[in-house]
């Protein structure tokens, strides 16, 4: 149990920190095409892990279709959004805001999935929308300067969220590594002729602590600590696996801290703890009562 804990707080890790390492790489690199290559190398990784395993499994036309959905919009344009908003957002504000997603995941199971929606979710949304107007107004509401690139990180926890509903409809009948395979080949086939026509200006680095920084992130973040959360989720109890995921921002802040030289400001502790604090209110509800019908 503690050795699960502790692969699924470094997964935890990885993930806050990507924040940071995708404010950097769009130093680099132009955001479209970095979303091209970065998605190149994801679909690499996952290819050698599938060719490895010989996990290579047929679905259904109707199932390709959904997935074709999934890889536009919960890859191509959820990646594509991030870095479009890293290049001017904040990525502790990023981060924080990301960390609502299971609020709006709440919601659209709800339309989608039939879940009930109860007092403590509401209650829950509310003090996480206050802990975000803290980072985004810095604690004084005079200074509010909503920047440009924080909507389209608003967008990429909206494809955040359809991706998790999406990925929960298709489970039921495939498995994990496949629908991830085959979801990120879309995002890829998708990306390519947007990576040299959406950029105003392509921007690629030539530098070889670049190339491997990116390949690098890219296989860490969304290769090997996916499979090694997707591989010990099942050891712990899900309601305390999902608050260890909230820690996110803090990792943000301190990665921005050491990586970046960005204080940390009050107004983004406090902040981030209202939206910590909302969203594990609402969630520990839906677990309780999920538990319960179960």
């Amino acid at each position: 149990m503690f050795k699960a804990y502790a692969w699924l707080t470094a997964c935890v890790m990885v993930w806050g920190s990507n924040f940071v390492f995708g404010k950097m790489l769009v130093q680099d690199f132009s955001p479209t095409l970095l979303t091209m290559l970065r998605l190149l190398f994801i679909v690499l990784f996952l290819m050698g892990i599938s060719l490895y395993k010989k996990h290579f499994k047929r679905v259904s036309k109707s199932d390709l279709l959904i997935i074709f959905l999934l890889g536009v919009i919960g890859v191509f344009i959820n990646q594509w959004s991030f870095f479009i908003g890293l290049q001017t957002a904040d990525p502790t504000t990023s981060a924080l805001i990301l960390a609502t997603t299971p609020i709006l995941t709440a919601v659209l199971a709800a339309i989608f999935l039939k879940e009930k929606l109860t007092i403590r979710m509401l209650m829950g949304s509310i003090v996480a929308i206050v802990g975000i107007y803290f980072v985004v107004a810095k604690g004084d509401v005079s200074s509010l300067h909503v920047d440009k690139g924080l909507f389209w990180i608003v967008i990429t926890m909206i494809t955040f969220a359809i991706m998790i509903i999406i990925t929960r409809l298709l489970s039921h009948r495939i498995d994990p590594l496949t629908i991830t395979l085959y979801s990120n080949i879309v995002g890829l086939i998708v990306s390519v002729p947007f990576a040299f026509t959406l950029d105003k200006s392509l921007h690629v680095s030539t530098e070889l602590a670049d190339w491997l920084f990116l390949i690098g992130t890219a296989v860490v973040v969304h290769g090997l600590a996916t499979l090694i959360w997707n591989n010990n989720i099942r050891h712990v109890d899900a309601s305390k696996a999902s608050i260890l995921s909230n820690l996110e921002p803090f990792v943000a802040m301190i990665m921005g801290l050491i990586l970046l030289y960005k204080p940390i400001t009050g107004a983004e502790v406090l902040g981030s703890l209202f939206i910590v604090g909302g969203v594990v209110l609402s969630t520990y509800q839906r677990n309780k009562v999920n538990s319960q019908s179960n």
